[in-house]
């Protein structure tokens, strides 16, 4: 009885290490809403609907100041993007990085 008890905690310990493992930070939901403002100023190169799908899903639960700092960082890129001189090195950033925040799910954002 006492390693059926201790193995059912156990159990119960993993699950729980397992959902808090697959949850998205609010670092990573920060760096998608940057990736949407790069897709969106860099038209054609990746679809922003990929990104806001993926903030949409990962938006729930987070504090207001990083829903704030997230559309501050939407807007920032957004505005980067519109420089000739750094259309390169943010189309790599977008098609590198950015890349994780393309499909839905917790684990694709930690790779």
């Amino acid at each position: 009885m006492k390693f059926a008890a201790v193995a059912l905690a156990f159990a119960a310990l993993a699950a729980g290490s397992a959902s808090t493992a697959e949850r998205v930070t609010d670092v990573d939901y920060m760096k998608a809403g940057r990736c949407k403002g790069l897709a969106t100023g860099l038209n054609g190169v990746v679809d922003p609907a990929a990104v806001d799908a993926f903030m949409k899903s990962e938006r729930a639960n987070r504090a207001p100041y990083v829903l704030e700092r997230a559309d501050n960082e939407f807007q920032r890129a957004r505005r980067e993007a519109k420089s000739a001189d750094r259309k390169d090195r943010l189309t790599a950033e977008l098609t590198g990085a950015c890349q994780a925040y393309l499909s839905t799910g917790a684990s694709v954002a930690r790779q």
